[in-house]
């Protein structure tokens, strides 16, 4: 396992819809995901069965819906989003970027 996350030797995976993402690293247990949104692009709602969600503003804006409750958020803030409870955003601003910690990690992004 290389202990070590190469920013500008990894390349993004495009997802679609004005989405693309990096996996950071992760173990067994952890896992850290860049995502980048053009402006406008939606991430969403939706829930996890198993993992808990922690989504932090790395840069630009995201309008964001956790259960319901509607905020936006900037560069320094975050959102909790524990299994089960439903999450989404849409970007507001050009490559606004969301620092995603999972736990369990994602086996799906692998």
């Amino acid at each position: 396992m290389n202990p070590y996350f190469d920013n500008e030797a990894t390349p993004w995976t495009d997802l679609g819809g004005g989405i693309r993402r990096k996996i950071v690293g992760h173990t067994d247990q952890l896992m850290s995901v860049l995502v980048q949104f053009d402006q406008g692009a939606i991430g969403t709602p939706h829930a996890h069965e198993v993992h808990d969600q922690i989504a932090y503003v790395i840069s630009g804006a995201f309008e964001c819906d956790v259960d319901g409750i509607k905020k936006v958020l900037r560069p320094g803030d975050a959102f909790v989003a524990p299994h089960g409870h439903t999450h989404g955003v849409v970007a507001l601003e050009p490559d606004s970027t969301l620092l995603d910690q999972f736990s369990p990690r994602r086996d799906d992004y692998l």
